[in-house]
C-alpha cells in the first residue's frame, strides 16, 4: 500500500539548532531557514506558537544491550540538524511530496547556497475540512556513512523495510492530563505499521509523507489533540528502529518541540495553477517579512 517514488530533481534570537555530530557550525542557509519561516523558531521553555529543538537526552531509545535487558537509555546527539519546521494549510488538496515543489523554501535555500547538504523531511498530513501539513526538515553537511542504518533506510528499494523500521517517539511535555494519557498510547510506534506512508527519494533529499487519515484511531487522536493544541508542548523524534544487536544502540535522526501551536497560524498554500507566479510571491512557509528575499 505504501508508495516510494524516486525523482531526479537537480533543481529571532534562538538561531542555533541542537548539537549534532554531523554539523559543528550552522551554515548560513540553515540559519536562514531556521529564522525565515512563518512558523517561528522560539525559546525551548517559554516559546509559543512555534518550534524549537530539545536536547536528544529527553528521548528514551533502545540501549546497547536492549535485547538482553529490555532497557532503554537517553538519546544522544542528533544525526541530522533541524533546519526548519513548516505549518501549512491547503483548502484544495492534500500536500504531497513537499520537497518537489519549486516554492519549497528549505530546498530553495539549500540549492541557492550551492551546499552539498542532504535534506531529510517528514510531512505529517493532518485530515480535516482543510488539509494541514506539519513538516519537519533535517539536514546534514557530511555524507551519511554508507554502512549506517540511516543510509540503508534512505537508499533501500524495498518499502517494506522502511515500513517496518521508521519509528516516532513522542512525549507531551506540557498539557492536560487527559491529553497526556491519550497520546501515551502512541508514545513510540513504528509508523508504517499504523498508517500509510509515501517515500520520495530525490538527488539531495528524502521525504516521508505520513497520511494520518489512513488510520482511524490515529486520526481521532490527532483531532482530539488539536482541540487542546494552544496549550500543548510536544516533543517528537524520528528513529530507524534497531532489530539486531549490531544495530544498537538506536540513534536519533532528529527531533523537535512544538510549542502551543495555533491552527490559524498555518501558512496558506495556494495551488491554483491559473494564478501566476507573480501573485504567489512568497516561498511556501516563508515569513512575511522575508518576501523580498524569498521570491520565486
Amino acid at each position: 500500500m505504501n508508495q516510494s517514488k524516486t525523482t531526479t530533481d537537480d533543481n529571532n534570537k534562538n538561531s542555533k539548532p541542537a548539537k549534532t555530530e554531523s554539523i559543528t557550525t550552522v551554515p548560513e542557509w540553515i540559519t536562514k531557514t531556521i529564522n525565515g519561516g512563518s512558523f517561528r523558531h522560539v525559546d525551548l521553555e517559554t516559546g509559543t506558537n512555534g518550534w524549537s529543538s530539545p536536547p536528544g537526552n529527553v528521548f528514551s531509545l533502545r540501549s546497547h544491550n536492549y535485547f538482553t535487558t529490555k532497557q532503554k537509555s537517553p538519546g544522544r546527539d542528533y544525526l541530522l540538524s533541524l533546519a526548519a519546521v513548516d505549518w501549512l494549510k491547503s483548502t484544495t488538496n492534500k500536500l504531497d511530496h513537499i520537497l518537489s515543489r519549486p516554492d519549497n523554501r528549505v530546498l530553495h535555500a539549500m540549492k541557492t547556497s550551492k551546499s552539498n547538504s542532504f535534506i531529510f523531511a517528514v510531512n505529517f498530513q493532518i485530515p480535516g475540512k482543510e488539509h494541514y501539513s506539519l513538516v519537519f526538515y533535517y539536514a546534514t553537511q557530511k555524507p551519511i556513512p554508507s554502512d549506517s542504518l540511516l543510509h540503508k533506510f534512505i537508499n533501500v528499494e524495498d518499502d517494506s523495510f522502511r515500513d517496518e523500521r521508521f519509528k516516532i517517539v513522542s512525549n507531551v511535555v506540557k498539557g492536560p492530563w487527559v491529553v497526556k494519557a491519550a497520546a501515551g498510547k502512541f508514545g513510540a510506534f513504528v509508523v508504517g505499521k499504523t498508517v500509510k506512508c509515501s517515500y520520495y527519494r530525490g538527488v539531495d533529499y528524502f521525504e516521508i509523507d505520513v497520511d494520518v487519515s489512513s488510520s482511524a484511531i490515529l486520526a481521532a487522536l490527532v483531532r482530539f489533540m488539536l482541540g487542546y493544541i494552544t496549550s500543548l508542548m510536544v516533543d517528537v523524534c524520528f528513529v530507524v528502529e534497531a532489530k539486531t544487536e549490531e544495530e544498537l544502540p538506536e540513534r536519533l535522526i532528529g527531533g523537535a518541540r512544538i510549542c502551543s501551536m495555533e491552527l490559524s497560524s498555518a501558512f496558506l498554500v495556494d495551488d491554483d495553477e491559473k494564478k501566476s507566479l507573480q501573485r504567489r510571491r512568497r516561498m511556501m512557509g516563508a515569513a512575511e517579512e522575508h518576501d523580498d528575499e524569498d521570491e520565486i
